[in-house]
């Protein structure tokens, strides 16, 4: 067996080696860049990160400081039904250069950064759960896709969490047991209606969700439609609070 020093050398030299022959190239627009699943300045600067000030709630941007718990016109009006959401990226023309290229075009290697993103905007949320647990795809759209975008993001985002208790990753925590079809151009109460009573618990997790924080994990939060559903069947399950963090969300221009 070499020694660390050593076998470190010879990593990097493999690397170098790799680079050399196959470089890495940017996220979002395949221009080469120094490291791998990295996004040139160009990309970075077109994409609109989320950070404070926003809705305690639902996690909108705010354009001023509102105080810390203030909370969007759309949660006043109604409240969701999970306790808090959170996202990395406003989901614009920028992010759905990485968003669609990795839900519809098989680029997986996009979870590895985007996870990261999400890991460091939910880094409250994670700190506070018990169970992390993916939004489900009914398996039909599961077999023409062979992956769970969610699934894949959920997984390195708990790995990836800087907290000192990691919390549980429950890939099947949920289950979409019918096919509710395309979410695309239904109005929010359109979108309710759809995915009502979509989804339950997978029985041999029951017993586990009583008293626990579980974080829903997904993709986009658009409405919020999906991971409502999902938490009221969490709620009825047991779980004490539901939060959801996804990697980019749909923020309305302010009426």
């Amino acid at each position: 067996m070499l020694p660390t020093g050593v076998s470190g050398v010879f990593a990097g030299m493999g690397r170098a080696v790799l680079d050399a022959v196959l470089p890495p190239l940017c996220l979002g627009c395949n221009e080469i860049v120094g490291a791998p699943g990295a996004l040139c300045a160009r990309c970075w600067q077109g994409f609109s990160f989320i950070s404070a000030p926003q809705c305690t709630c639902c996690g909108t941007p705010f354009a001023e400081d509102l105080g810390r718990d203030a909370l969007c016109a759309g949660c006043l009006a109604r409240r969701p039904r999970y306790h808090q959401a959170r996202a990395a990226l406003v989901y614009d023309d920028g992010s759905k250069r990485l968003v669609l290229p990795f839900k519809h075009g098989d680029r997986t290697d996009i979870a590895r950064a985007c996870g990261a993103w999400m890991a460091r905007a939910g880094a409250d949320l994670l700190a506070s759960a018990d169970l992390v647990a993916p939004v489900p795809l009914h398996w039909r759209r599961l077999f023409v896709r062979r992956y769970n975008q969610a699934q894949l993001l959920a997984r390195i985002v708990v790995r990836t969490a800087a907290t000192e208790r990691k919390p549980r990753l429950v890939p099947d925590l949920l289950r979409r047991r019918r096919w509710t079809g395309s979410q695309a151009g239904l109005k929010a109460r359109e979108r309710r209606s759809n995915v009502r009573e979509a989804f339950d618990v997978h029985p041999k997790w029951g017993p586990e969700i009583s008293g626990t924080t579980v974080l829903l994990v997904d993709d986009v939060l658009t409405t919020g439609a999906t991971v409502e559903a999902c938490a009221r069947v969490l709620e009825r399950a047991g779980a004490r609070r539901v939060d959801v963090l996804t990697l980019a969300r749909v923020v309305r221009p302010a009426l």
